[in-house]
């Protein structure tokens, strides 16, 4: 009956801990696309117009930090109005994808 009992409280404590694996942060970046990355492809386009076509052709609009790119998901309208910007991104992490809930111009 112990180990039953030991058995259920350790699957109990794996699957809460899983639960509150998202955390809320603050990261700093530039917003761009997930194909594209900090290496924008189209050549004589800004930043901005290819993070822009990029997401018209299915892309996801990312965040460019350091080495990573996170894949962003919240309100389009105010991810693309910050498209080939520096920002701060608050919102829940979970792996590489942010759920964003604010967005501010970062401070150079």
């Amino acid at each position: 009956m112990f180990l039953k009992t030991a058995i259920l409280m350790t699957g109990l404590i794996v699957v809460a801990s899983g639960a509150f694996s998202q955390t809320a942060q603050t990261l700093t970046g530039t917003i761009g696309d997930t194909m594209c990355g900090a290496k924008h492809m189209m050549a004589n386009e800004s930043a901005e117009q290819c993070t822009r076509e990029c997401v018209k052709q299915g892309s996801d609009y990312g965040l460019v930090s350091g080495d990573k790119v996170y894949t962003l998901k919240g309100d389009a309208k105010l991810l693309d109005k910050f498209a080939g910007q520096k920002v701060m991104i608050k919102g829940e992490v979970s792996g590489t994808t942010v759920t964003v809930s604010s967005i501010v111009p970062a401070k150079s």
